[in-house]
């Protein structure tokens, strides 16, 4: 996939920007070239390789170092909730914003 300087051009007014033309020349470059790494990337042949959980796995074998799931604050949500105007059952209650 290639683009062309209109494309770039009509990229810059749906995103309201204002490029000059060595800027626009820049991020056709830019974009072009991006799209040429991505072929490269596809055209290499996947099939068979397992996915790795953490890019090191591939040259060396690692645990990955994972902490408890525990609470390390305690539950302060009745003070939390002192200050608010409106709550009910343990919620915040706000003004209907969206009809």
């Amino acid at each position: 996939m290639s683009l062309t300087s209109s494309d770039i051009a009509r990229i810059a007014t749906l995103a309201r920007l204002q490029l000059a033309p060595d800027e626009s020349t820049r991020m056709l470059g830019q974009i072009n070239g991006f799209f040429d790494l991505v072929e490269t990337m596809r055209a290499v042949d996947t099939t068979g390789v397992e996915p790795l959980a953490h890019p090191v796995a591939a040259i060396e074998d690692i645990t990955l170092r994972l902490r408890d799931d525990v609470a390390s604050e305690p539950n302060a949500r009745e003070a939390n909730q002192k200050s608010a105007p409106a709550v009910e059952r343990g919620l915040f209650l706000v003004p209907k914003v969206i009809e």
